[in-house]
């Protein structure tokens, strides 16, 4: 399984990694802590060890950043060690909490306790695609992009999700109306672009101008 170290302190990350990976665990870094988002989005691991203070934000923030569309398991590791500081870890969506400097045979008897308990029950893919910033969430038809978050309609949605699956190649109009089709969304052409007008302004207003692509005479496309 896949564990992700969000820890800015390299002696304590390096640490980390070298006991994680005899263990048999993959470990991911974090060295960009403003991309922390991402990170968890394109490397999908199983748990996160995530310090409380980082550069930028802090790993209250990310946590809840994270909760936001994943329930990937989360172990808080800190120096700080007020009653406080652990409450606002768990409130804030993490799972257990360690403290610096700690036993390391101890957090790897919470991590694998952990991963018993989450993947029991969870599912271990997060419910989002993900393309250049942009955050499409599975459940909630909804766009996010650097924070900031829009609705979709059930036809934007379909629309979105299948350019997103399909990122770098070129989704002609007539599959896009065959899928639609499929999920009851009975729409003729000028309705598809009507809609692809709709999604292109909301993308705009959050920011990513120029998401979808028209390729005359083709499709659409995402890159």
């Amino acid at each position: 399984m896949k564990i992700m170290i969000v820890e800015d302190e390299k002696t304590i990350r390096d640490m980390l990694g070298e006991s994680l990976a005899k263990w048999g665990f993959e470990v991911v870094t974090a060295d960009e802590f403003e991309d922390v988002l991402q990170v968890v989005i394109s490397e999908k691991p199983h748990l996160i060890l995530l310090d409380i203070n980082l550069p930028s934000f802090d790993g209250f923030y990310w946590c809840s950043k994270i909760r936001e569309f994943s329930k990937v398991p989360v172990i808080f590791i800190s120096s700080r060690d007020s009653a406080m500081d652990m409450v606002m870890a768990i409130n804030m969506g993490g799972d257990d909490f360690i403290q610096k400097p700690f036993d390391t045979n101890v957090l790897i008897a919470k991590i694998n306790a952990l991963l018993r308990r989450s993947y029991s029950y969870m599912d271990i893919e997060p419910n989002v695609l993900e393309h250049n910033g942009v955050i499409l969430d599975l459940k909630d038809w909804e766009i996010i992009y650097q924070g900031n978050k829009a609705d979709l309609t059930k036809t934007e949605f379909i629309i979105l999700r299948l350019l997103m699956q399909q990122k770098g190649t070129v989704v002609n109009r007539t599959k896009m109306m065959r899928s639609l089709w499929k999920d009851e969304s009975f729409i003729d052409d000028n309705t598809l672009t009507v809609n692809i007008t709709r999604l292109r302004k909301k993308l705009a207003e959050l920011g990513k101008d120029d998401f979808i692509s028209t390729k005359r005479g083709e499709g659409y496309i995402i890159q």
